[in-house]
């Protein structure tokens, strides 16, 4: 079928009208009509870091669109499709077509696209990140260069403008490439940048949110949750729109891509969209209501040193009324700039707020392990140690001792 869109700017600007030919892909069986479908994409982290570290090295910042980027994938299997409407033979209406290439629609579109990139950009000299498939570095000599890919939104950035233009001479040649200018709308993200650094904010998302709840007119609120116990999976009675309430959790998961201060309170409401209660409603729509009143909140990337990187971390014990599981947080810095946070039920009981707290350690140690590994594929390694905070002596005596850990851990 066909689909007809209207393309709108970062500001909500009418840009162009835009037309789609789709494929049916719900019709598609897996092993069948198609193999993987899985198409990696860059993790919030790794964008936030290679920000943080072209801000560092004045490096410029370049977005990048491939014109119907989902066109150039190769198809391994074979698919037919009818002729689309408008387009078809007069002297052969019952023909179908085989596709030679991917179509929107199509469930192995995406990884078809990815796979078709990522063998260009290896092929000119760039390698493929380990720790982020979606991350692609150059190194030649003193020259580096960075490409972050998400389906079809390519951040490119390089240590010389003339670096810069050759890589993308080199990707118009190939694909029908667009150069958008200096990065400042990625994935529905405003990016301002200033002398003082780099700005980022989701502010005309979170608009979108509160117009989707029907809350424009609503009260603000101070703070994101209540104070008061947790809310239980039954203590209410069941919302009568649970659609909504899943539409509304799941887009305050990608606002917190630049608001970590949200992250708890939207990971707690997010427990519950299997069978959401009218308690956990209120919930969320504290959470429009604090949104509201902190459009202005931007995440702030600083051009400061990246030598050290620094954690924090923090859990409650047994925090969860309905398994009494514990709920652990951590946020990481990379010099002065908040690169990663998370906020996480514990998959498992803890029998003490020391194995939740140390749990909680081990958490953000793997993540700041991930960084670490990220920062020397990036050829911009962390000479010192990574320090990492807890408020619990317990739990920093067993991180301290390993083998008393270890035994803790199995008992």
């Amino acid at each position: 079928m066909w689909i007809f869109t209207h393309k709108v700017k970062s500001n909500g600007v009418f840009e162009r009208h835009k037309a789609r030919l789709v494929g049916d892909g719900k019709t598609q069986q897996i092993g069948i009509d198609c193999g993987e479908m899985f198409s990696p994409v860059v993790k919030p982290a790794t964008i936030r870091t290679v920000l943080s570290i072209s801000l560092c090295k004045a490096w410029s910042i370049h977005q990048l669109d491939v014109k119907n980027a989902l066109l150039h994938g190769e198809l391994q299997e074979t698919v037919y499709m009818h002729q689309p409407l408008g387009y078809r033979d007069r002297t052969h209406p019952d023909y179908v077509c085989l596709l030679r290439k991917s179509l929107y629609g199509l469930k192995q579109a995406p990884r078809a696209w990815y796979k078709r990139f990522a063998d260009f950009v290896l092929s000119i000299g760039f390698t493929n990140g380990r720790m982020d498939n979606s991350l692609f570095i150059f190194r030649k000599g003193s020259d580096m260069a960075y490409i972050l890919l998400y389906v079809d939104d390519i951040i490119l950035t390089a240590s010389s403008d003339t670096l810069r233009r050759s890589i993308m001479d080199l990707l118009g040649s190939e694909f029908a490439m667009k150069d958008l200018g200096p990065l400042n709308y990625f994935l529905g993200i405003v990016v301002t940048r200033h002398k003082g650094g780099m700005f980022l904010s989701q502010r005309k998302y979170a608009e979108e949110i509160i117009e989707r709840a029907g809350m424009s007119s609503c009260k603000p609120s101070p703070t994101p949750v209540d104070t008061n116990s947790k809310v239980s999976a039954t203590s209410s009675t069941t919302f009568d729109d649970p659609t909504l309430y899943r539409s509304l959790a799941g887009a305050l998961q990608y606002l917190t891509f630049t608001r970590p201060d949200i992250s708890y309170a939207v990971q707690q409401v997010c427990l519950h969209m299997h069978d959401p209660r009218v308690d956990h409603m209120s919930a969320l729509k504290r959470i429009i209501r604090y949104v509201k009143g902190t459009l202005d909140h931007d995440l702030h990337l600083y051009p400061s040193s990246f030598s050290t990187l620094v954690s924090y971390t923090d859990a409650d014990w047994g925090g969860c009324h309905d398994t009494s599981r514990s709920t652990s947080g951590y946020c990481v810095f990379l010099g002065a700039n908040l690169v990663s946070w998370s906020s996480k039920r514990q998959p498992t009981l803890s029998k003490s707020s020391a194995k939740a707290e140390y749990r909680g350690v081990a958490n953000v140690v793997s993540e700041s392990w991930w960084l670490r590994y990220i920062l020397l594929e990036l050829h911009c390694p962390i000479r010192k140690a990574t320090l990492v905070y807890c408020d619990n002596v317990s739990a920093i005596y067993l991180s301290g001792n390993p083998s008393s850990a270890s035994a803790y851990e199995t008992h």
